[in-house]
């Protein structure tokens, strides 16, 4: 009998989408979506396997996921403990990034679209990155769905090392139905994410 296990990479390779197939519609997405929540792939099932994309350095540029728990959560009105993250800046203490969790499925294809012309090369190999700052793309209006994922995390509540994405996965990682919201449902936070892009 198969294993049910699947492999960090099997979950990329047996649910991959490209770049213009992620660019479909609203109603595609959907669909996606429910196929890819009836594969109950979790946070949990993908931290446990492969320790080869696991890495405790963070790169600006690259995505990540990771386990997260908030400073102040108590306070907060809402957070993800499993963030998505395009890091643009990093130090000993804290790390800051587009969170793309924060949009629903279609407007995050379509801000990890726009961003794409800040690619290093076009191979979509290890080396490729999105090489870019907040300060380079603040108040551009192509940008304006960036700022509700605008995050900063303190490295001493990151609870997991970073598992690092290959390019060639990010369209397929955006698709994931792993964010963990605490505080507030997927659909509320979603809600004011595309309020605060809009104006």
């Amino acid at each position: 009998m198969a294993s049910t296990n699947k492999s960090f990479q099997d979950i990329f390779e047996q649910n991959r989408f490209n770049r213009d197939i992620a660019k479909k519609s609203k109603t595609w997405f959907e669909q996606q979506a429910l196929l890819l929540s009836k594969k109950r792939i979790t946070p949990a099932k993908i931290l446990k396997n492969d320790p080869s994309a696991l890495s405790t350095r963070v790169i600006p540029g690259h995505m990540y996921m990771f386990m997260y728990d908030a400073l102040n959560k108590e306070t907060l009105p809402y957070f993800d403990r499993f963030p998505l993250v395009f890091p643009f800046r990093a130090d000993s203490e804290h790390m800051w990034g587009l969170n793309m969790h924060y949009l629903p499925y279609q407007l995050r294809v379509r801000l990890l679209d726009r961003l794409m012309q800040f690619r290093t090369n076009n191979n979509f190999d290890e080396n490729t990155r999105i090489k870019y700052s907040w300060q380079l793309i603040a108040g551009l209006s192509k940008f304006k769905l960036a700022e509700p994922c605008v995050k900063q995390y303190r490295r001493d509540h990151i609870k997991s090392p970073f598992i690092k994405i290959d390019s060639a996965d990010w369209f397929t990682a955006l698709m994931l139905p792993v964010e963990s919201f605490v505080g507030a449902s997927k659909t509320k936070v979603w809600t004011e994410s595309k309020k605060a892009a809009t104006t």
